[in-house]
């Protein structure tokens, strides 16, 4: 994703930025080949009624309304329904991020300057200093966007968050009573497990096992299954718990 130009708008006061993504996917890539050859499959764009291969260019967007009946919509409609201000990152809010469910949040962005720029670092300054977030509204792409701008020590991330209606979460709260000494002996396994998040000790064990997989394929080596831990299957909740808390201590 190349470099965007934008804007924060801050009440009256505008600050240029330019967006990065924060995040990079880390899998490994695959090609679709034939079996019976090891040539790759090609994805052909066509069209079955005129029975030949459509070009990008005469491609277009429909909305299928009934079946098989569609009302399109070409580049140039779908520009017009766009904001009015797409590259503005317009701030309508101030919050603290504890009210915002993370299951909310999407994509992050590093929003940063081409140069020092005052309205920049005073913005992140007053961030800090409250610790709020900023609440905004911007368009990446094709689509419109609510997000929360928040002070981190490398510069201002943005982060996209998803709309209500596409997050699919039960309506119904949990319910059931506990019993007392299983819930002690749980906040007690907690206690005995709290740690710090330390991102540089987590690491993607499926990735680097396909990417030894592969260094052993090229050395002409057989591929081993993954070793398993057996684990101890206990049905009494109130026994695995005292279980539990023997075996971490």
């Amino acid at each position: 994703m190349p470099n965007i130009h934008n804007n924060i708008s801050f009440g009256l006061v505008n600050i240029p930025i330019v967006m990065n993504p924060v995040i990079k996917n880390n899998d490994t890539s695959f090609n679709q080949l034939h079996k019976a050859c090891l040539n790759r499959i090609q994805y052909i764009k066509y069209c079955n009624h005129c029975k030949k291969q459509v070009k990008e260019k005469d491609i277009i967007k429909g909305y299928e309304y009934e079946n098989d009946k569609y009302i399109t919509f070409p580049k140039e409609d779908l520009d017009k329904l766009k904001p009015e201000n797409e590259h503005e990152i317009e701030i309508i809010a101030f919050l603290k991020i504890k009210d915002i469910d993370p299951v909310y949040f999407e994509k992050s962005y590093i929003l940063k300057t081409e140069k020092t720029n005052k309205a920049y670092n005073l913005f992140c300054e007053a961030l800090k200093k409250t610790q709020m977030v900023g609440l905004a509204k911007t368009v990446l792409g094709n689509k419109f966007y609510y997000c929360i701008l928040r002070f981190s020590n490398v510069g201002i991330i943005m982060t996209t968050l998803f709309f209500k209606e596409e997050i699919m979460l039960p309506e119904e709260e949990i319910e059931g009573k506990v019993n007392d000494k299983e819930l002690n002996l749980a906040i007690k396994l907690i206690e005995e497990w709290k740690g710090k998040f330390e991102p540089d000790k987590y690491h993607d064990e499926y990735q680097n096992n396909i990417k030894e997989a592969i260094d052993d394929k090229l050395n002409g080596k057989e591929i081993k299954k993954t070793k398993r831990k057996n684990k101890e299957q206990i049905n009494n909740l109130l026994e695995a718990l005292e279980k539990s808390l023997k075996k971490k201590s």
